[in-house]
């Protein structure tokens, strides 16, 4: 069986994401619960869409797209609420946007 990369990718962002999720739960438990259900939208859209064809898969895309959007906005907002340090940010931002940029890309927009 063939890895989908969008899935494997959205799958490593939510392991990156463990820890500075219960750092920000520490201080703002809505937010930290916002970011985990963005971020597991973020994993369930892209399964789904990966195994839907035409519009439906890309309607899934684009919500698992905005999910990727909300992730990155939610950690700007723990960094300007000074929840955690932006270093410890790094890997998940990375894999945010690199997540953001296949989906676009299954998007083909």
């Amino acid at each position: 069986m063939s890895k989908f990369i969008a899935y494997e990718v959205a799958l490593e962002l939510v392991a990156a994401l463990r820890e500075p999720v219960a750092a920000i739960r520490t201080k703002d438990r809505s937010l930290a619960d916002q970011l985990q259900r963005a971020a597991t939208s973020v994993v369930l859209n892209a399964a789904e869409g990966g195994r839907r064809v035409g519009r439906d898969g890309r309607h899934l895309y684009r919500i698992a797209l905005g999910s990727a959007a909300e992730v990155g906005a939610a950690l700007d907002v723990a960094v300007a609420w000074r929840h955690v340090d932006p270093a410890s940010l790094a890997a998940a931002i990375d894999l945010a946007d690199h997540e953001r940029a296949i989906l676009w890309r299954l998007l083909g927009e």
